[in-house]
């Protein structure tokens, strides 16, 4: 098995990752938007290929693995959205990719990750630990574990959103931001942030109950996702602690907070409204911490929409229970 070799992401790392991702995708757009009277700007990440930030990480591993590696082939770990990244990379670099994705993982992820390519392996994410069988299936076969968030290049192809970011709000809003509101399961996409615009305030919201990254960082140990934890809708950001490769950037630059079911409801409801878009319930909760009132909002405060990979039938049902 080949896993990534300890090193420590940095910012010349993103830096690197970005101009390699504007090479291949163009950014993802910035939209203005009202919120409690203050203008902020949301990052469309919901709008990339895939559907989500994911393909930024994914793209910046796979590219950087050499010929050897790339004919090994790779094993990912994801509850559907890195699934896709990794999926779409491998497809445009002609690799063979597996992917371990929980049983319970949304029909409408598995299903985008096969007809992408990948092999989709399951397992049972009650009973079972998702870092065990991947680590195992990569033994196996001699591929490349590429990891959701515990891996140095997925941490900087994320933070290639907020090369992106700082860019666009420069041109848009007249500075960079001072403060980017963002999702966090893993802290992939928080750290990547952190080390993309070393400047801004960062804060990650988890759902609530799924808070081991603010717990984390209160603490100043990685702490797991307590063992009954209550049901979600945010099944990409169920993730049962970060790493410490994360944590290391997280740690003392990173603030948390977290969102309740029902705001994070009526985030998606306010961003098909107000933006035209589609999120799903991971993917709106840093819109839901700032309509809920958790974090100061400025003119220089930047959200991450991360995602819009949810099915018809639950999508339908949050927009007609707000009715």
């Amino acid at each position: 098995m080949s896993v990534a070799p300890v090193r420590t992401p940095t910012r010349d790392g993103v830096l690197r990752a970005a101009r390699k991702i504007a090479a291949i995708l163009p950014p993802t757009p910035l939209l203005p938007v009202t919120i409690h009277g203050h203008q902020v700007w949301a990052k469309a990440e919901c709008l990339q290929p895939i559907g989500v930030f994911k393909i930024r990480g994914a793209w910046h591993r796979l590219s950087d693995l050499s010929e050897e590696e790339r004919a090994r082939g790779v094993v990912g770990v994801s509850s559907g959205n890195h699934a896709q990244g990794v999926a779409w990379a491998a497809r445009r670099l002609g690799m063979q990719a597996a992917i371990v994705m929980p049983a319970d993982a949304p029909r409408v992820k598995l299903a985008r990750v096969a007809e992408l390519g990948a092999e989709v392996v399951t397992y049972d994410r009650a009973s079972q630990d998702r870092d065990t069988i991947s680590q195992a299936l990569a033994a196996k076969r001699g591929a490349t574990l590429v990891h959701a968030f515990g891996d140095p290049w997925v941490i900087e192809g994320q933070g290639s959103a907020g090369v992106e970011l700082d860019a666009q709000m420069a041109a848009l809003a007249g500075g960079a931001p001072t403060r980017i509101i963002t999702p966090s399961g893993g802290g992939g996409l928080a750290a990547g942030l952190a080390l993309a615009c070393p400047a801004a305030e960062i804060v990650a919201v988890e759902p609530a109950g799924w808070d081991d990254v603010g717990r984390s960082l209160a603490t100043g140990t990685i702490q797991r996702v307590a063992a009954d934890a209550p049901q979600t809708a945010c099944d990409a950001l169920q993730t049962p602690a970060t790493w410490p490769v994360n944590f290391a950037v997280l740690h003392g630059r990173v603030s948390a907070v977290t969102v309740s079911e029902e705001e994070v409801r009526t985030a998606q409801r306010f961003a098909f409204a107000e933006l035209r878009l589609v999120l799903e319930p991971g993917g709106a909760v840093a819109l839901a911490a700032a309509l809920a009132g958790r974090v100061p909002l400025d003119g220089h405060t930047a959200l991450i929409l991360s995602g819009g990979n949810t099915d018809a039938v639950s999508f339908a049902q949050v927009l007609t229970d707000g009715e």
